[in-house]
């Protein structure tokens, strides 16, 4: 038995087959039978559909927006912390606990 190479579908075909999956006019088998696809794979494509459906009129299925970071502030600790360490380093190594590692 030979391996078929690995194919990469377009969206507008995974949409046409979940589209077609999703009307329920033919079965699983008959659907993989015409689009020459497994099964599982439109089971899954179907699922996509069905799940990122919200999305498509303006929600948000998961509400996943990303934070919002103030980069002044992200500076301001990047600046402390680079202060304390060369505070910490400089007394380590005047006590003579800073081996020759650095």
């Amino acid at each position: 038995m030979t391996r078929r190479p690995r194919r990469n579908h377009t969206p507008a075909f995974k949409a046409k087959v979940a589209l077609a999956a999703v009307k329920g006019e033919k079965t699983l088998a008959e659907l993989a039978q015409q689009f020459d696809v497994h099964a599982n794979q439109i089971t899954a494509w179907k699922a996509q559909l069905v799940g990122g459906a919200a999305e498509v009129f303006g929600g948000s299925a998961t509400g996943t927006a990303a934070p919002v970071v103030d980069v002044k502030v992200l500076h301001a600790k990047i600046g402390e912390l680079a202060l304390e360490n060369d505070f910490l380093s400089g007394a380590l190594g005047k006590a003579g606990l800073l081996g020759a590692r650095r």
